[in-house]
């Protein structure tokens, strides 16, 4: 007997394909992602009987860890190694953002300050929103805030650089390399092993990070020497579209409007202040400067890095930088908040 539920899932899929050749035919920049966004998202606010479930996230996660992990040759680690500069910059960068964000979202979102804290940390919606139910804050407004974040960095970047005619020529570092399906194969069987282990560790976005990691091993060792087809990246991207467009809801907009204005704005004014960090931080190390933009955007990483990688534009350095800030986030924002932010408002509450 097929489920409603099913319905809903196999209507996901099928309106997500639709999204993504339309978004094709309208030459949109990243189709393959930001159709099946806009378009499940739409059909989501509209209250459309659709849905997606979350191993099809997983999937399309997996895809694209190990998709940029064949990036990571010897020559790429030691260039990563070269500009450990650039990532503590990137990881500083992040940090500035929490805090303009938490003083924006509380003149004007008028939140308290725990909830603006969480709410602008540069982190994985479902990670801030654990440790904003750890201390308290308002969890429905933590994960409608990156929601919402994410939502605009993955549609003002790409959008931006198509505008502004910004790509690269990444192709060249795997475009020497054949296809072998049977390497393909045995990375991708390691990438699921290890994503699965990343999973049962509780490690953050574990089914992104796992893949990556073994695949960024194998390559780094030579022992997987191929490249990937495009039809595989494009089912990544439309499994990762799919998801992200599943998240909203015909209230979405609707709930606490001033806060999610507030969030609106430090959205659009984080990327005006990465844009101009940016120009400093490709001075002082000799990155591109579209590799800097992206690397420290304030999205998320698995957006970002394929974004980085349909562009053509410093796919491993890129992913660098998203890897080395989300792990500062998510170690530090905790910490920051029990020890700094949280003996102030307690202070604060007794006077």
């Amino acid at each position: 007997m097929f489920s409603h539920f099913a319905f809903r899932v196999v209507f996901g899929g099928v309106a997500s394909l639709v999204g993504a050749l339309l978004a094709q035919l309208a030459n949109v920049p990243l189709p393959w992602l930001l159709g099946p966004l806009f378009f499940v998202g739409a059909l989501r606010l509209m209250s459309a009987p659709i849905s997606t479930i979350k191993p099809l996230r997983n999937v399309g996660q997996w895809i694209i860890g190990v998709s940029l992990g064949l990036y990571f040759s010897p020559e790429i680690g030691r260039l990563i190694l070269d500009h450990w500069f650039a990532l503590l910059i990137g990881m500083l960068v992040a940090l500035l953002l929490g805090v303009f964000g938490t003083w924006l979202l509380c003149r004007l979102g008028r939140v308290d300050v725990k909830t603006a804290w969480f709410s602008s940390a540069i982190g994985g919606a479902s990670e801030m929103s654990v440790l904003a139910e750890r201390y308290g804050a308002r969890v429905d407004l933590v994960a409608s805030a990156h929601s919402l974040r994410v939502l605009a960095v993955v549609t003002i970047i790409p959008f931006g650089f198509e505008f502004a005619g910004i790509s690269g020529s990444d192709a060249s570092v795997l475009s020497l390399v054949p296809l072998n399906y049977i390497d393909l194969s045995m990375t991708g069987l390691v990438a699921l092993i290890a994503g699965f282990l990343f999973a049962r560790l509780r490690i953050t976005s574990a089914w992104v990070l796992g893949p990556l990691t073994a695949t960024a091993i194998l390559s780094l060792t030579e022992f997987s020497m191929t490249t990937v087809p495009s039809w595989f990246i494009n089912s990544g991207q439309l499994f990762l579209g799919w998801s992200i467009g599943d998240r909203y809801r015909p209230a979405f907009f609707k709930a606490a409007p001033r806060f999610m204005s507030a969030v609106a704005i430090f959205s659009v004014m984080s990327i005006c202040i990465v844009a101009v960090i940016g120009l400093l931080a490709a001075k002082l190390t000799g990155l591109a400067l579209p590799t800097i933009w992206l690397g420290m955007a304030p999205g998320g990483l698995a957006e970002m890095a394929i974004t980085a990688k349909v562009l053509l534009l410093g796919v491993p350095m890129v992913t660098a930088f998203q890897v080395s800030r989300m792990a500062f986030v998510v170690l530090s924002t905790g910490a920051i908040y029990k020890w700094l932010i949280e003996p102030r408002v307690k202070h604060s509450t007794n006077n």
